[in-house]
């Protein structure tokens, strides 16, 4: 299993659009993959799961994954997230 914590930066955080973008990139990836924020974990392949943890910007998260792809997985959405989803 691979975790990487990072800081969400642009200002809005994790909202519909973003989460999408990351929902999708997310399913790229064969491995199980989850959003954590603070103690709620939530499957990175689910909008409604990413949404319900309400990420807003500056909000640190931690990305897992476990499975044959899972540096692959965790690399690509870091570089979505710290990339501030192009907004």
């Amino acid at each position: 299993m691979v975790t990487k914590e990072i800081t969400v930066q642009n200002q809005v955080g994790l909202h519909a659009r973003p989460a999408t973008f990351f929902i999708q990139k997310a399913n790229e990836f064969k491995s199980s993959i989850w959003v954590e924020k603070e103690e709620r974990r939530a499957n990175a392949k689910s909008l409604l799961g990413v949404l319900s943890l309400g990420i807003t910007g500056g909000t640190d998260i931690k990305i897992l994954a476990d499975g044959q792809d899972e540096n692959e997985a965790v690399d690509a959405l870091t570089k979505l997230v710290v990339s501030g989803f192009a907004e």
